[in-house]
């Protein structure tokens, strides 16, 4: 029954998120129409087959059970639907072609446009509800590396301690962890301290994003959505989930991981990944609990006194969750660390929310044209719609704040894809119109027939490859 709940909980939030981003989209094309007169046949939030539908005065209103995208039907306009009969006759007022070119553009562009407000008003408001929130890197006095990351790639070793980025002494732990910080010049150079002494490494921009862009998408959840993949937080548990292994030896919030098998822990980050490289899912952990707490745990031994408490240790079968090795164990919220957080304005917020926009936009961009020049595997750096799912569940089981961080992070690559210069997208016809206006005449009804039919099947053909890559990668 938990499973089940689970799983309804986690389909109703994947298509509150997924719906939000469709309806918002189409409805800056509806608006669009209406303000300059175009009359609106159907407002459709998914595709068919129809599960309700309501007309309105002269729009048809629809909720289709195909819950990936949307459509805005406009009168005298050749869209995706490729019904030619309105085009042979003369048009209308209320037609598309007979507005100015300059309203039609703006009609294209309005679901693009309204995508980048929801992503920049998501944002504020997680800003101003939760302020800036960081880590002073002063207090910072080493750093776990990952195995496999960016930072190990670059020549970072476990224990140096950060002093300067890009020749700027580095404020914020945060910044480290902020991939589009650490990617916003042509080569990322970083100055650490490591036994005394004074140690410069550097990495390209296009080596962060290809090792980043293919970890995202891999197997490794230690390095997932770490940028340079770091880490600080001490392996202390916080909370325990009820029926997982290590609910079932007995261990409790405040216990500190110390071992696993052979391998000292150091870290959380550490911990994740020991637990996901070890040679078995069977594994022996020990950890220390202090003699304030004065319950013992049930099935395990104690093997050491440690300073003021006791190291037990058990043997434990890990879960698998969304493909890797979980014992149920959350990490410290807070106190490893001094975190301070400086409230925004509402105006500030709404700043911080345009700058986070534009920081995601651009990093989208790179990753695009670098897959569409080929420096980078497609089947590695794009995901489709299995993948949004993935990711939007696991963002709601985070939290409504991660939750809406992905929403707004999925409107702006919504946004990005639909101003793409292909048929049947919004990019498709704005390209139509500047031909129209460079040549002051529309390209004949026979070209962009055929043009919207190639450019419908090489949508289905990339929706198809990413749904099966998707696939091929659970």
């Amino acid at each position: 029954m938990e499973t089940i709940l689970g799983f309804v909980t986690s389909a109703l939030w994947v298509i509150l998120g997924i719906g939000l981003l469709v309806f918002i989209h189409e409805l800056g094309h509806f608006l669009a129409a209406k303000y300059f007169g175009m009359r609106v046949e159907q407002f459709s939030i998914g595709f068919p087959p129809k599960i309700f539908s309501k007309t309105v005065g002269e729009t048809e209103y629809v909720v289709g059970a195909t819950p990936l995208g949307g459509y805005v039907r406009v009168s005298g306009m050749l869209d995706e639907s490729l019904d030619t009969d309105a085009i042979h006759q003369e048009p209308e007022p209320h037609d598309y072609r007979a507005k100015p070119v300059w309203q039609r553009m703006i009609f294209i562009t309005a679901g693009v446009i309204f995508n980048a407000i929801l992503a920049v008003l998501i944002f504020a408001g997680i800003s101003f509800s939760e302020g800036d929130v960081y880590i002073p890197m002063d207090g910072v006095e080493h750093v776990y590396v990952v195995p496999g990351g960016v930072a190990d790639d670059m020549g970072m070793k476990t224990g140096d301690r950060v002093l300067s980025m890009n020749g700027q002494p580095v404020e914020r732990f945060g910044t480290l962890m902020n991939l589009n910080s650490v990617v916003e010049k042509d080569t990322l150079r970083l100055t650490v301290q490591r036994d005394g002494k004074t140690v410069p490494l550097a990495i390209s921009r296009d080596s962060i994003i290809r090792k980043v862009t293919r970890l995202n998408n891999s197997d490794r959840p230690e390095l997932r959505g770490r940028a340079i993949g770091i880490g600080i937080d001490p392996p202390t548990v916080s909370q325990v989930s009820e029926g997982y292994p290590a609910d079932s030896v007995g261990m409790a919030a405040g216990d500190r991981i110390v071992r696993v098998n052979q391998d000292t822990v150091r870290y959380f980050e550490e911990l994740i990944y020991r637990v996901n490289t070890a040679p078995s899912d069977t594994m022996q952990i020990q950890w220390l609990r202090a003699d304030s707490v004065e319950a013992v745990p049930a099935n395990a031994k104690s093997v050491q006194r440690l300073g003021d408490g006791t190291v037990y240790e058990a043997t434990l079968a890990t879960q698998n969750r969304e493909g890797q090795r979980v014992i149920g164990v959350a990490g410290p919220i807070s106190g490893a660390y001094e975190v301070k957080r400086e409230p925004y304005s509402l105006a500030g917020a709404v700043v911080a929310g345009a700058n986070q926009t534009w920081d995601f936009t651009r990093t989208t961009v790179l990753s695009l044209k670098r897959v569409i020049t080929g420096q980078d595997d497609p089947r590695d750096s794009l995901g489709g719609p299995v993948k949004i799912v993935e990711i939007t569940s696991s963002a709601a089981a985070a939290g409504p704040s991660q939750f809406w961080r992905i929403v707004a992070i999925l409107s702006i690559t919504l946004a990005i894809m639909n101003i793409l210069p292909i048929p049947a997208l919004d990019g498709g016809h704005l390209i139509f119109l500047l031909y129209e206006i460079v040549t002051r005449r529309e390209p004949s009804t026979r070209f962009r027939l055929m043009a919207q039919q190639i450019g419908m099947i090489l949508l289905l053909a990339f929706i198809t490859f990413l749904i099966f890559n998707d696939l091929m990668r659970l």
